[in-house]
């Protein structure tokens, strides 16, 4: 099967030579590396590729002068810099290309944001485009199968997840055990002050717990001997490591909308049902409806970033149970969505149009999920 067709590769190509460093951000495993290889085969004459988890290439990229990079690149105008967060003081070394370089087009890819959006804010500042590449979405997965398939495929999609790596596994299980166990603290524990990669996995099976639900960081600290700011803590590294999101609550107007909770999310269920190792299917289960949840409201952050559309991401729930899974906010314009796994009647909650006049909700099921991620 060849490479699924991602959809940021256009901006990211519309993006090249403007003088600016193209960043782009996202897991281990995700598909940076067969993105950028993708866009240098439009390059073949002009490109060079540095992969930053060989030694040499890290020591070649450290600490130098532009005199000793202009050695390095010789006449190319294109250049990848793989896993960049891996150069001490990358930031510096990407200035340098910039400021130094007329013509000259770099990549950097950043398994972490944490690791390398701290190197690089400071010293690109005004110099930079910013992407990030996810876990493979419905729509991408959709440029190699008809949406026919892509229904018949989506239990399975709920279970393993969609690591390019597991949707083209022989067995898809191991596949996304090895990406959870080998790479999914790997940046976290030597880019930050985590000595203990036992601490974040307990924290991650107790979220992968809880999707759906309210999260509380008090409990969460009581549950693991932790106060709620190292929980806090936590949960934030773990976001900017691309393994988890939370959804605040939409609070304007109500004084019976909740206002202090969180929900959190995982990108990818397959991480999720590996720290919990739960692949069963779905009617054996009995959080079918959570990773459906999941499913939908991680598929419309995919398509949002994927799309560059920016938009504020909520939950919906009032004190009396009245309730949407998820809100969207652009443009000043409110969009709710129920997500239920089983097609089945459903009243939409008429306090949420008539509080917020103008919004819109929709029920999203397995039938029609499709009509809102392409």
């Amino acid at each position: 099967m060849s490479d699924y067709v991602r959809t940021i590769q256009p901006a990211v190509e519309t993006a090249l030579y403007k003088g600016k460093v193209i960043v782009i951000y996202g897991a281990r495993q995700v598909g940076k590396t067969t993105l950028c290889r993708a866009i240098l085969r439009n390059h073949p004459e002009s490109a060079l590729y540095l992969n930053c988890d060989e030694p040499d290439i890290r020591a070649t990229l450290t600490d130098r002068t532009s005199t000793e990079l202009r050695a390095l690149i010789g006449s190319r105008t294109l250049v990848v810099i793989d896993e960049a967060q891996r150069v001490r003081n990358i930031g510096l070394t990407l200035k340098l290309l910039a400021d130094n370089f007329h013509g000259l087009q770099v990549i950097a890819t950043g398994s972490s944001a944490f690791a390398l959006s701290n190197e690089v804010v400071e010293p690109l500042t005004g110099r930079k485009i910013e992407f990030r590449l996810l876990p493979l979405s419905a729509a991408e997965l959709l440029t190699q199968e008809s949406p026919l398939e892509s229904r018949r495929l989506l239990e399975w999609r709920l279970r393993y997840g969609a690591y390019p790596g597991v949707i083209t596994s022989d067995d898809p299980g191991a596949a996304i055990l090895e990406i959870s166990n080998s790479y999914l603290y790997r940046d976290a524990l030597e880019y930050q002050t985590v000595k203990n990669p036992d601490i974040l996995r307990r924290l991650l099976q107790a979220l992968a717990l809880q999707i759906g639900g309210e999260v509380s960081y008090n409990e969460l600290g009581s549950l693991l001997g932790l106060d709620k700011n190292t929980i806090a803590r936590y949960v934030d590294l773990l976001e900017q490591a691309f393994v988890i999101f939370h959804l605040p609550p939409l609070s304007r107007n109500l004084r019976k909308e909740l206002g202090k909770l969180r929900k959190i999310y995982f990108y990818d269920l397959g991480v999720r049902n590996a720290l919990i190792n739960n692949f069963n299917p779905l009617h054996l289960r009995q959080d079918a409806g959570a990773l459906w949840e999941n499913y939908f409201i991680s598929e419309r952050f995919k398509a949002n970033a994927n799309w560059r559309h920016t938009v504020n991401m909520y939950f919906w729930r009032t004190y009396d149970r009245y309730e949407l899974d998820y809100v969207e906010e652009e443009g000043g314009r409110l969009v709710g969505y129920e997500c239920k796994w089983s097609v089945q009647r459903w009243q939409p909650p008429g306090l949420f149009i008539q509080t917020y006049p103008g919004s819109e909700v929709h029920l999203v099921h397995r039938e029609n999920y499709l009509e809102f991620l392409t």
